[in-house]
């Protein structure tokens, strides 16, 4: 027997994967397999005065501000004293910091971390069948760059922090750093928008698979799983560490360089969606040679990582991120089909850059480009799918196309439904929203 978990599952090895979680129960479409609460968490600074740093609440009615910091706001008194044996560690070092505070979020979750880790001996809620200091950490296998993001990482919290907080020794805090970036979770909003960053324990039990029989969605800080596919009692619990619109041969590669193994799912095996994702430009008058579609396979890459780098750079203007999208496009569209997913990739920056420029009707063309083929690409239940009905949907009523507005609305919703659960509060205020427009 493997060691029980809650709601129906329990820890055991897994055949050629080391640890795993299996089902001990039946379980059906939509239905919570278990919840797990964050070990430890911290909202991203871009979202403070948006989301209250205890819950996560987003609040429209306005928050209290920390009095002392003046930057974490809270939904109420509760919160903020729920909140101050983790904000008290922030709160000093941000106030003899001043304008010069600026840690990197996993710098802020790990600091939590050690200090929870001081205050807290027993085992927590959040580790049920796995502990934190269980969590993979794969030193072994870290090449130059990721030690040295690690040790840039060890001075910042030795510089924030060391007013405020014992460490462990550098050893210690390598294997720390190590186990958060391959363990750790960003906790996201109903339309995919960053919040913040997590650990939970347990859910990082759970193995990849590139078709996966659960979904991990968050309410507030806890992090909800549920069944995308019936599952049986003694079948393993896979999620999906990452984006699935890829082709098998990217996500391969991904999750090499990030989770250290070669994944062997049925996905990656047979490969039946491959085809489809990188689908060729039909009817051109002379088909495109093989190298051809290698060069552009390799330009497309390089592109996306380009535009990655060029987001976090401080001078660039959002017309000119635009024009990278568009210029792309315009090259890549010249030999793969516009369903093609490096050319949804891009797309889908582009939708995003419209949507900060407040160009409503070219996110809008976009979104409808991408929406159809993402249903082909991704599972069933898919958040990504979702989101992108919702930010359609949303779209559409702003700009008075009602019907089309509350059709994509309830796409939108039937997947949230398996997804979140029926009474998560994202699915209620999505349902007020197309009340509003009777």
């Amino acid at each position: 027997m493997g060691q029980r978990g809650n709601f129906g599952t329990e820890r055991f090895l897994s055949p050629g994967k080391g640890r795993g979680l299996r089902a001990t129960k039946h379980f059906k479409v939509g239905d919570l397999v278990f919840a797990c609460p964050a070990y430890a968490y911290v909202l991203t600074v871009s979202e403070r005065g948006g989301h209250c740093e205890c819950c996560f609440t987003r609040s429209a009615e306005g928050l209290s501000k920390c009095g002392k910091c003046k930057e974490a706001y809270y939904c109420n008194v509760e919160c903020q004293r729920g909140d101050w044996p983790m904000h008290k560690l922030e709160c000093s070092a941000m106030c003899a910091h001043g304008e010069n505070w600026c840690p990197s979020e996993t710098v802020r979750l790990v600091a939590r971390i050690i200090l929870k880790q001081k205050c807290q001996t027993e085992r927590t809620p959040s580790e049920r069948v796995l502990t934190l200091r269980e969590l993979e950490a794969h030193l072994d296998k870290l090449d130059n760059e990721k030690n040295e993001m690690n040790d840039t990482d060890i001075a910042a919290l030795h510089h924030f922090y060391s007013r405020h907080l014992d460490f462990p020794d550098n050893a210690a805090l390598t294997e720390l750093f190590a186990q958060v970036n391959c363990n750790g979770f960003t906790i996201e909003d109903e339309e995919l928008s960053h919040l913040g960053s997590a650990v939970f324990p347990d859910v990082a039990l759970m193995n990849h698979s590139c078709s996966p029989n659960v979904i991990v969605s968050y309410k507030g800080t806890v992090a909800e799983v549920r069944a995308v596919q019936d599952i049986s009692p003694g079948e393993e619990i896979f999620n999906s560490y990452i984006d699935l619109l890829y082709p098998t041969e990217d996500r391969i590669e991904r999750l090499r360089d990030s989770y250290f193994f070669n994944c062997d799912c049925k996905e990656c095996t047979c490969k039946s969606k491959d085809k489809a994702k990188m689908e060729i430009r039909q009817k051109l008058s002379t088909p495109p040679e093989e190298e051809e579609i290698k060069q552009t396979v390799m330009y497309a890459r390089n592109v996306i990582e380009e535009f990655r780098r060029a987001k976090h750079y401080k001078n660039i203007l959002h017309c000119e991120l635009l024009e990278i999208c568009e210029l792309s496009l315009e090259k890549m569209g010249s030999v793969f089909a516009e369903t093609n997913v490096y050319m949804l990739h891009m797309m889908y920056q582009a939708m995003g850059v419209c949507l900060y420029m407040q160009d409503w009707d070219g996110a809008m063309k976009y979104g409808e480009k991408i929406i159809q083929p993402y249903s082909v690409h991704y599972p069933p239940y898919s958040l990504n799918v979702a989101s992108m009905y919702l930010k359609l949907g949303r779209l559409y009523l702003g700009l008075e196309k009602r019907t089309q507005g509350v059709k994509a609305l309830k796409k939108a919703l039937a997947i949230m439904d398996v997804a979140h659960g029926k009474d998560h509060p994202y699915i209620t205020e999505i349902k007020k929203e197309m009340e509003e427009q009777k």
